[in-house]
């Protein structure tokens, strides 16, 4: 038996979650492990050392002790699985011979033993210790285990019966006898991956519904991201326990916000399932030693400074989640902005976002807090709910596979949304989202499309492949992939409010010939089939529509409906505003008593239809009677800005000051709320809910106040509010509110490390208050765009595209006249989008001026036209606004300051937007009864979830309409359709997968053996490209023949060479740089006798060179037909992918290829062929005849196969690949050898190692 000491293999270390969402390390046991050897079975039962040895065994003698600690990693080899560096099990194995005596090698089996300490059964640790031991027996050339376990030992004898391996059992002398071959099945591999989804999928549940959260950082005065975060927290009426935990606090101190403060996390006495950490970076690996000795199970860290900060930062990083892990932890960020769960047994805000989407049925996962705000803006703003919502910055640990496991079996799930800025296991994403895609929709954004780059902070693979490549594998896993956030939105409401389309059969309708015109040519763009649009007139009444709208929906010719308006002109021919409210109650009313088919409206000018619909629109349950309020914060200390009292980063919400309640649940455009359902006092006076201010509800509003209701004049303002992620996010300067004279608040400037102003809020005082001025500064966004700026005047301009949603407005309708001015907000790499001024203009250098909303002045469009612009006048009289544009970015200011349904136009009530902007959003309205839900054959169960808090932005419950999603533009409602449509199709063919085929004639045994052979012991990872005899016989093992090619260095080689293949031949260069450009004279076809091929030949050498240059070659002539390629290659990313398109420099211009991922089925090679835009060519293009698609397809399956079973074969390329109308004939091959690459994938599961 071999007894010699090898290397300690690092590479089978790995960290794991288990069956409970807790992760622990696996690794190898060595001589250095005696003393936790020791204790760790000290803390085994009796029981458990019985069923380990089938006798009593109260400790482990010396030699035990050696024995198990000492190990040559071939033979002999340990594993152990710890938390917190300390043992919670141990398995080994002991190879060993047909007698059952200890062996070394050639013997193939090995004897194994379990121990597991009592504390941790249960959770699987046996089952992954299995996993990870039977992968390392494999690598050692171990091929069956051999186990005995007492009859009594149910646990174990489960834990292998349940494996998935082939086994068999037997009873022996009073013990079970167990053989496990350890090849993997597919069974094995299932019940692999079941237990890898439902331990990831546990591990997020365990992060969005803590039973208690301690926010560690929480300073003790107002501001900064600590104290924010808690009172985010607080604001959404959390379920659970919440502690302020701060280093800095006072003896004395032992409450904050209302909840209890403490210094530690030790110091809070009880366990704690979360914990939210703002501290400096430097002091984050203290805080969680503190978090992970005391039991917390997972962290949300909003810290900066690592990766995306250099070196240093990235070396941090890796020992944030080395350290987190040990202690069986998991990580939000670093560098996060946080997570959200709206179920009303949680209410979760753990989250910089200073209000809580309404309840719904979409789960939004995205890697950048400045994009993650945009999209929550933008959500709400069109009145969609959320389940959950997720902001992971850095992306360390906690990644979008792990909310893919979780959104995959969430009851409270329809639709899941992602915004990736890379993929950290693309082979893994593509496996999951094809599991998850037949329940429910995966709607994806995938930035750094072309940099070839992951963003700074994220460490993962860089693929090699063309975007256009991700885009098709994203498709074959039935991802729905679109191109901005503004289609993400689109697409997601449109998914979770409406049914799929049985087909592409669009009907159109409307008051518009024009619009419909439009939105005809949209369809037809897409590839859907529109039937001839309706026109109903512009005098068309809601009546109409609805009476059009049901027969459309009736008629079994029409598998979706398009909805177009204009506001329409009465007799009198003066343009009508209407009430759009009407409108869309007739539309719904259509919806809700007809066929289940998908309905899209498509406005312009028709703002109050918009809002509506928005209303109605809402992905959130109705509200149940009965719930409880949330939990209202505690009224702010004082108005000073200050950063946390430990030093923590500034943060980027400081509301506390300015004369505004922090109600629970409270939004903008809502009346502040005690948690009891009524208003919150502020100072001596309530404010009413129609104050008349105009308050942006963009998520994460950093607001620097002045002083509350009868405070004297102060002087607030703003210091720099950092926003680590990307963009300029909702900066807001408001005019007094309510009975307030002019105040005084300058802001600062608002920039963001990465590119973005983040937030900036100045606002005047509350009621009462002296007269002071207000101004705001630039803000900028370096990388993106600038975002929802508040300012009073100039201009928002963009230098190279955007100025994004620059909202400020006039005093409220009680107010006196202030001042207020704003200088100019830019976006150097955007567009001009959405400005909200008082005065002056919104331009866009590039393109439009988009969404200005000025009180005097105008919006300009300095390459075509003004557009959506609202001049409201400062008494707030309601005026025309125009819904056509909207920013990319998803971002619109809501106004608030009235009920939700008030509808007076008088002069006590909000500023002119307002009507559009806060319409109330966040319930749920499930579809008629009987209807066919959106995603599903039968309706899901929807519990009820609620929050009995005032909020102006919710439907009033008890509306049972379908939600019906409204479009400012045709082109973006029929991109939304033509998604869904897409997306069915792909969902009913998914129903009945393809196979992949077995041929006969394969001969994979001798492919490997080949393989092996010219291998050899390169372990060179370039590898090498096989001679032509090489790879034409490798091809060959699988049914794959090339035609023969004969060198021909000279004319009558030439000759020889055709006299041996056979009359009519072709001559032609293999030189590199002239291989297949037949366009270049490099070839000669149709050479009938010897004669012509002299001539040729002359030619060919007199026109191109040397025959040593050009290595001419005689091949006999095939059949014709059309030249194709078939390529495979094995990306480092995203693993094998299969490759076809035609042959020629036009399809290579033109990207005409198509893509699959190994092993591809006959439905994959079917649609393969099909799917180029060059398709027609083999199907009979003018009059020609059809070509053999059949022996194309069976082409692609072989060339599959080939490269599914041999991963040394890194590359395939047949071309060209000549298709006859009768068979076809592959004339050049290539193929290239390396060692294979890890496939991490197939082994035992496993968290990436940092």
């Amino acid at each position: 038996m071999q007894t010699s000491e090898h290397a300690y293999p690092d590479h089978w270390e790995a960290d794991v979650v288990l069956r409970d969402g807790g992760t622990a390390r696996i690794r190898p046991i060595t001589t250095e492990d005696a003393d936790r050897l020791v204790s760790f079975y000290e803390q085994v039962s009796d029981e458990s050392k019985y069923y380990r040895f089938f006798a009593p065994y109260p400790r482990l003698s010396d030699k035990d002790v050696h024995r198990f600690t000492h190990h040559d990693y071939v033979d002999r080899v340990g594993l152990a699985m710890t938390v917190g560096g300390e043992f919670i099990a141990t398995v080994r194995y002991d190879r060993i011979n047909a007698q059952g005596r200890p062996a070394s090698a050639p013997a193939d089996e090995a004897e194994v033993a379990f121990l597991v300490q009592d504390a941790h059964q249960g959770r699987g640790v046996a089952s992954a210790l299995l996993e990870h031991i039977a992968a390392v027996a494999r690598e050692r050339g171990i091929r069956r285990f051999a186990a005995e376990v007492l009859p009594a030992n149910n646990k174990m004898i489960k834990v292998f019966r349940d494996a998935g391996y082939t086994q068999k059992r037997s009873f022996e002398d009073g013990s079970v006898h167990l053989t496990l071959d350890l090849e993997p099945t597919e069974e094995s591999l299932a019940v692999q991956r079941g237990r890898e989804q439902r331990a990831e999928a546990r591990s997020v549940q365990r992060l969005l519904a803590p039973g208690s959260i301690a926010v560690i950082g929480a300073g003790r005065r107002p501001g900064g991201v600590g104290r924010t975060a808690l009172r985010n927290v607080l604001g959404a009426g959390f379920t659970g326990r919440v502690y302020a935990v701060n280093r800095a606090f006072p003896e004395g101190r032992t409450e904050l916000e209302g909840v209890p403060a403490v210094r530690s996390v030790g110091d809070i006495g009880e366990p704690v399932d979360l914990a939210i950490v703002a501290v400096p970076a430097e002091r984050v690996t203290e805080v969680l030693a503190d978090c992970g000795e005391h039991g917390v199970q997972g962290l949300v860290v909003l810290s900066a400074g690592y990766a995306e900060s250099g070196a240093a930062g990235r070396e941090r990083q890796r020992e944030l989640v080395r350290q987190a892990r040990s202690y069986g932890m998991r990580i939000i960020g670093p560098n996060a902005f946080g997570i959200i769960n709206t179920a009303d047994t949680v209410r979760l805000n753990a989250s910089l976002a200073p209000e809580s989407p309404a309840t719904g049925r979409i789960g939004l996962f995205t890697q950048s807090g400045a994009i993650g705000i945009a999209l929550l803006s933008g959500l709400h703003r069109r009145g969609a709910g959320l389940s959950s919502f997720i902001s992971s910055g850095n992306r360390a640990d906690v990644s979008g596979n792990d909310f893919l496991q979780y959104w995959h079996e969430d009851p409270g799930t329809d639709v899941v949304l992602l915004y990736l800025e890379s993929i950290g296991n693309p082979r893994k994403f593509t496996r999951l989202a094809r599991r998850t895609a037949p329940v429910k929709p995966v709607v994806v954004v995938k930035g750094a499309r072309h940099s070839g780059s992951a963003p700074p902070g994220h460490a993962v693979p860089v693929t090699r492949m063309p975007d256009a490549t991700v885009g098709a594998l994203m498709r074959q896993a039935g991802v729905i992939r679109v191109d901005t956030v503004t289609e993400l939105i689109d697409a997601g409401l449109l998914l979770a409010g409406q049914p799929l389309p049985a087909g592409p059969r669009v009907a159109i309708l409307g008051n518009s010939e024009s619009l419909g015109l439009l939105a005809y040519d949209a369809c037809l763009a897409e590839g859907l089939r529109p039937l001839p649009p309706l026109d109903l007139t512009t005098g068309a009444t809601p009546a109409d529509f609805r009476t059009a709208l049901a027969r459309a929906l009736d008629d079994d010719a029409c598998d979706a409906v398009v909805v177009t308006a204009i506001p329409w002109v009465g007799e009198n021919g003066v343009t009508e505003s209407g009430d759009g409210e009407v409108l869309a109650t007739a539309l719904r009313d259509a919806a809700a008593t007809s066929a289940a088919k998908p309905v899209a409206v498509v406005h312009v000018e028709m703002g109050a239809l918009a809002d509506a619909l928005s209303a109605a629109s809402s992905t959130s349950p109705r509200a149940r009677a009965g719930t409880t309020p949330g939990r209202p914060s505690e009224a702010a200390e004082s108005s000073e800005a200050a950063e946390t009292a430990d030093g923590g980063p500034q943060s980027t919400d400081r509301r506390v000051g300015r004369g505004e309640p922090e109600a629970a649940g409270s939004r903008g455009g809502s009346a502040p709320t005690n948690g009891r359902g009524g208003p919150e006092a502020v100072g001596s006076a309530a404010v009413p809910a129609s104050d008349g201010r105009r308050q942006v509800s963009t998520p994460v509003d950093a607001d620097v106040s002045s002083p509350g209701a009868g405070a004297p004049s102060g002087d607030g303002r703003g210091r720099g509010v950092t926003d680590r992620h990307g963009a300029a996010v909702d900066a807001d300067v408001s005019s007094p509110g309510a009975d307030a004279p002019s105040g005084d608040g300058r802001g600062r400037g608002v920039t963001d490390r990465h590119g973005a102003a983040v937030d900036a809020d100045v606002s005047s005082p509350g009621a009462d208050a002296p007269s002071t001025e207000a101004r705001g500064t630039g803000v900028a966004d370096r990388h993106g765009a600038a975002v929802n700026t508040g300012v009073s005047s100039e201009k928002a301009a963009e230098q190279h595209g955007a100025a994004i949603d620059a909202d400020a407005s006039s005093p409220g309708p009680y107010a006196p006249s202030g001042e207020g001015r704003g200088t100019g907000v830019a976006d150097q790499h955007g567009a001009a989008v959405d400005a909200d001024v008082s005065s002056g203009k919104a331009a866009d250098q590039h393109g439009a001026a988009v969404d200005a909303d000025v009180s005097s002045g105008k919006a300009a469009d300095q390459h075509g036209a003004a557009v959506d612009a609202d001049v409201s006048s400062g008494d707030a009289r309601r005026t025309s606004r125009s819904a056509v544009a909207r920013s990319w970015f998803g971002l619109r200011g809501r106004v608030s300051g009235r009920p939700a349904g008030s509808q007076g136009h008088g002069a006590s009530e909000a500023p002119a937007d307002e009507g559009r902007r806060s319409a109330p959003a966040g319930a749920d309205v499930p579809a008629r009864p009987g209807a066919r839900p959106a995603h599903a054959d039968a309706a899901p169960s929807r519990a009820p979830q609620a929050r009995a808090v005032a909020d102006a932005d919710r439907p009033a419950a008890g509306d049972d309409t379908r939600r019906i999603p409204a479009y400012p533009a045709a082109e973006r409602a029929v991109r939304a359709l033509a998604e869904a449509v897409r997306y069915a199709q792909w969902r009913r063919q998914a129903a009945e997968p393809g196979r992949v085929p077995e041929y006969d004639d394969i001969d994979e045994a001798g492919a490997a053996a080949q393989i092996e052979r010219l291998l050899g012991g390169d372990s060179d990872s370039r590898g090498f490209t096989l001679g032509q005899v090489d790879a034409h016989e490798l091809l060959a093992r699988y049914g794959i023949r090339v035609r023969s090619a004969l060198p021909a260095s000279d004319a009558d080689s030439a000759a020889e060479a055709a006299r041996r293949l056979g009359y009519p031949v072709a001559l032609k260069t293999t030189a590199p740089h002239l291989r297949h450009r037949a366009d270049l004279g490099g070839v000669r076809l149709d050479l009938a006798d010897e004669t012509q091929l002299r001539q040729a030949y002359t030619e060919l050498i007199g026109s191109l060179g040397k025959p040593a240059e050009l290595q001419p070659v005689v091949q006999a002539m095939v059949p014709r037909g059309v030249d194709t390629v078939v390529r495979a290659a094995i990306d480092p990313g995203a693993g094998a992918v299969l490759s076809f398109g035609l042959a020629g420099p036009p399809s290579e211009l033109l990207g005409d290829t198509a893509h699959r991922l190994v092993p591809a089925t006959d439905r994959d090679a079917a649609e393969l062929v099909r799917s180029i835009r060059t398709a027609p060519l083999l199907f009979g293009w003018r009059g020609s005849a059809p070509v053999d698609t059949a022996a194309l397809e069976e082409l692609l399956l072989r060339v599959s196969r080939l490269v599914d079973d041999h991963p040394e074969v890194v590359s395939i390329s047949l071309e060209p690949v000549v298709v006859a109308p009768q068979g076809l004939a592959v004339l050049d091959a290539s193929v290239r050898l390396a060692p294979p690459p890890p496939r991490t994938d197939l082994g035992p599961r496993r968290l990436p190692s940092y």
